[in-house]
C-alpha cells in the first residue's frame, strides 16, 4: 500500500495503560517503517460507559472483551477513513495462536512413558504455586496438565472454553440443568472434528478454529463493531485463494517447533522489522481481571448480585458470590467468567 499509494497511508492501533496488554510500540515500529500517518488511542476503564450500547449492537449475548477495544479502534477510525483493512484469518491459516503450540506439546507428551507422564511431570506440575494472572507460564502450564486426561478434541474444547463441566455443574441452578436436559456444548466442537480431513490433529484444529471461533466471534465482533460506526473493514487474510493455499501446506511449516506463523515470517522477512518478526503472540485481549478488582469491582457486584440478577434462577447465587469473592481477593483470575456472566445479565 505505501508502494502504491501517492500519499500516506492511514494506520490505527489501540492500546492500554497496563504494559501487559499494551503493544503500540510494536504499531509504531510498523508505522515508522512504511511512514504511514499514525494514529493511537488509549482505553481506559471507563469504557465500560459503552457497554449497554455494545449490547445492544450485538443483540446476543457476546462474551469476546475485545469487542470493547474493537469497538473504540472503529470509532477513531471511521474519524479519518470509511474502509479500513484489518488481519483477522492470519492467526487461524498461519498458526498464529499459542494453543496451537499446546496441542503440538500435547501430543509429544503423550508419547512419553506413563510413569514419566503421570509421576514425575504430572506431580512436578500438581506442586507449583497457583498463579492469579491468566497469561502467566505456570498458570497456562497448569491448565495444559489439567486437560491432558481428555480426549484431544474435548482437550481443545476446554482450552477455549470459560466454563467447564464441572464448574457449570456448581454454576447452574437445578432448573437451569433441567431445562438445559444433558446438552454437552464441547460437542459442538467435536462434531466439526469429524468433518475435518486434515492430515494431523493440529491440521484438523486449523479447521475447527475457521469454522467456529473465526465466524461466530471474530469476524462477529468486527463486522458488528465496524458497522455501528458506519466503517467497513475488509480482511485480505481471508482472500479465498490466500486460504485455499494455506489449507494445502502441511502444518510444519506453519508450525515450525514451537514457532508459529513460520512461513509466513518467512515470506515477509524483507519487509518487517525484526523486533516485530520475532515477537510472540500478544491478541486482542483487554485487562479485565485488573479492571474488575479495581475501578470496575462494585460495578460488577451491583449487576451480578441485583435482586433481578438473582431471580431469573439460572444460577447459583453461592458460586456467583464465590467467583466474585476469589477474584476480587487475588486468589484466582475468574476475569474472563465474569465477563461472560456481566454480559449475559446486561443483555
Amino acid at each position: 500500500m505505501s508502494r502504491l499509494s501517492n500519499q500516506a497511508v492511514k494506520t490505527f492501533s489501540i492500546g492500554f495503560e497496563d504494559k501487559a496488554y499494551n503493544e503500540l510500540k510494536y504499531a509504531r515500529i510498523a508505522a515508522q517503517r512504511f511512514g504511514t500517518e499514525h494514529h493511537e488511542f488509549i482505553v481506559r476503564p471507563e469504557a465500560l460507559k459503552i457497554l449497554p450500547k455494545l449490547i445492544w449492537h450485538y443483540n446476543e449475548p457476546f462474551a469476546d472483551s475485545s469487542a470493547i477495544p474493537t469497538y473504540y479502534v472503529a470509532e477513531k477510525t471511521r474519524e479519518y477513513v470509511t474502509v479500513a483493512l484489518n488481519g483477522d484469518g492470519g492467526d487461524e491459516s498461519f498458526a498464529g495462536y499459542p494453543r496451537y503450540q499446546a496441542v503440538k506439546l500435547a501430543e509429544y507428551y503423550q508419547r512419553m512413558p506413563l510413569w514419566l507422564r503421570e509421576k514425575l511431570l504430572g506431580r512436578w506440575v500438581e506442586k507449583l504455586p497457583a498463579s492469579v494472572e491468566a497469561k502467566t507460564f505456570i498458570r497456562r502450564l497448569k491448565r495444559f496438565q489439567e486437560a491432558l486426561s481428555l480426549s484431544p478434541e474435548r482437550r481443545y474444547a476446554s482450552w477455549v472454553s470459560f466454563f467447564d463441566e464441572r464448574m457449570k455443574e456448581d454454576l447452574y441452578s437445578s432448573d437451569m440443568k433441567e431445562a438445559i436436559g444433558g446438552i454437552d456444548s464441547f460437542k459442538h466442537l467435536e462434531d466439526v472434528y469429524r468433518q475435518a480431513d486434515g492430515a494431523s490433529f493440529l491440521d484438523k484444529t486449523f479447521y475447527v478454529d475457521i469454522m467456529t471461533y473465526l465466524p461466530d466471534d471474530l469476524l462477529v465482533k468486527v463486522d458488528i463493531a465496524t458497522m455501528a460506526n458506519s466503517l467497513e473493514a475488509r480482511s485480505p487474510f481471508l482472500d479465498h485463494k490466500l486460504m485455499e493455499f494455506a489449507a494445502s501446506l502441511p502444518s510444519h511449516l506453519k508450525l515450525k517447533g514451537l514457532t508459529g506463523k513460520y512461513i509466513l515470517k518467512k515470506s515477509l522477512k524483507d519487509l518487517l522489522p525484526p523486533a516485530i518478526r520475532r515477537r510472540g503472540k500478544m491478541g486482542f485481549g483487554v485487562p479485565i481481571s485488573k479492571w474488575f478488582r479495581d475501578e470496575l469491582k462494585n460495578y460488577l457486584y451491583e449487576v451480578l448480585l441485583d435482586k433481578h440478577s438473582l431471580k431469573r434462577g439460572y444460577f447459583q447465587e453461592s458460586y456467583i458470590r464465590r467467583l466474585l469473592s476469589e477474584h476480587g481477593q487475588g486468589c484466582y483470575d475468574h476475569g474472563y467468567r465474569l465477563w461472560a456472566l456481566l454480559n449475559l445479565e446486561l443483555w
